[in-house]
């Protein structure tokens, strides 16, 4: 067992790691930029080292200068969390030469999979199904009206060494498609220092389906997550299990999952991504990390993912049996996003009977204008969706936040309108929302 372990991110998913690390009597090395020295993460750590200034590129993303706070308190390990380095080969390979271990996987498979065009081969060759699309990067606009020339309108572009919203515009016509690939080649060397894209069909309106993984020798499948609900392709409300997945197709998902984790060796926590449409199901990703969404699947099965995910990347093993994982009712995340930076002048938390806040926020924190707008994930746990509508509702009612807006009264007006409450929609369903209430605005002018 590693005695030491730093931290490599911030925010709540540091608070998050630092509450399992206590639980399992792993000190805990918190980093910090300026902007975030009253951070939460900062106060609940054993130690904390400030890395630079504000800008990502000057502080969080400066692989040495984590290794360095690594080394210079005697930590064992590192622990990447969610987005900066959490999925940069390069970071991982450093960690483990300088002597470190890594909370992640090989870094040969963060290259594999990292690279969102071999992760589709990788996909095929175990046996998964991928939408149709290139088989190799889209180099310029000639290329890529060739290529679509064979697949059809509508498409999308993606990055092809990131995720996560960043680099991805989708294309319903053809005199659109040089200016669309110039964008997203743009933000994907903006965003992940690779301006490679490739192309792939369109589905107009899938769910998006995830599965979480556990593995270290056997790989456990943790039940899968509803995720349709984007805004910008940024994941708003997830929820466990997917309103739009029969058992059969569930079981394939699983099956598939299972085959492509165990052939590549796998070890740690990870989530495969699908596109649902109808009966039909297509590989997307893998996130070879940690997910924002984790509490979900740790509430429907009762088990602590971090815990497990640093027992598998350090110790080879887990403590739950892959072949005893039984999902339990239904669960539901709300992601809580700063609109604006400040500092929070009043936080009242909402409780009782399965009901779960994951943040980094206290009462006279500062909420810094420099990163990711999340500032909380609200979790509810119930028999059925029904009861976590209703309990997720109420939750939303209680929880207060004072100084700076946030995005919490979206979430109550989405929660409660037909549409979303019938589960049946899919990723267009935000945007479809969004017209629909343009036009409203509009009509009543």
């Amino acid at each position: 067992m590693i005695k030491r372990l730093l931290i490599a991110n911030r925010g709540e998913i540091a608070v998050r790691i630092i509450r399992t690390c206590k639980e399992m009597g792993i000190e805990t090395v918190a980093v910090y930029s300026t902007a975030d020295r009253e951070g939460l993460h900062v106060r609940l750590a054993d130690k904390a080292v400030c890395i630079g200034p504000p800008p990502s590129a000057q502080s969080y993303l400066l692989g040495n200068n984590l290794i360095m706070a690594a080394i210079h308190t005697d930590c064992d390990a590192v622990h990447p969390g969610v987005g900066f380095l959490a999925e940069n080969a390069g970071f991982a390979r450093l960690v483990r030469d300088t002597g470190l271990g890594f909370i992640g996987p090989d870094p040969r498979l963060l290259e594999l999979l990292g690279d969102k065009v071999q992760a589709r081969t990788t996909a095929q060759r175990f046996g998964l199904p991928i939408t149709p699309g290139t088989p190799t990067a889209v180099e310029d606009a000639a290329h890529a009206q060739e290529a679509v020339g064979a697949l059809g309108f509508p498409v999308i572009i993606k990055a092809a060494a990131g995720g996560g919203g960043k680099g991805m515009r989708v294309v319903q016509a053809e005199q659109e498609l040089p200016e669309q690939m110039a964008i997203a080649q743009a933000e994907a060397a903006s965003n992940f220092g690779d301006p490679r894209v490739f192309i792939e069909r369109y589905l107009e309106n899938p769910r998006h389906v995830e599965l979480q993984i556990l593995a270290a020798g056997e790989v456990a499948v943790l039940g899968e997550r509803d995720c349709s609900v984007q805004k910008n392709h940024q994941k708003l409300i997830e929820e466990s299990p997917s309103p739009g997945v029969r058992e059969a197709m569930r079981n394939r998902m699983a099956q598939g999952a299972v085959r492509l984790f165990q052939g590549l060796d796998y070890r740690g926590a990870g989530t495969i991504e699908f596109l649902v449409d109808r009966e039909e199901f297509y590989f997307m990703e893998v996130n070879a990390r940690l997910q924002v969404e984790h509490p979900v699947s740790e509430c429907i099965t009762g088990t602590d993912i971090v815990r497990e995910q640093i027992l598998a990347c350090t110790e080879g093993r887990m403590d739950i049996d892959p072949q005893a994982v039984r999902l339990q009712g239904w669960a539901m995340e709300c992601r809580i996003n700063a609109l604006s930076p400040g500092r929070v002048t009043e936080l009242q938390v909402p409780g009782g009977p399965g009901v779960r806040f994951d943040t980094c926020l206290y009462p006279g924190c500062m909420v810094p204008p420099y990163y990711d707008a999340l500032v909380g994930k609200l979790i509810v746990h119930a028999p059925n969706r029904e009861q976590v509508l209703a309990r997720m509702d109420r939750a939303l009612a209680e929880l207060h936040i004072r100084g700076i807006p946030t995005n919490q009264g979206e979430q109550g007006r989405i929660l409660n309108e037909s549409r979303f409450r019938s589960g049946s929609f899919g990723t267009a369903y935000y945007a479809e929302r969004e017209t629909r209430l343009l036009k409203e605005t509009n009509h009543v002018r």
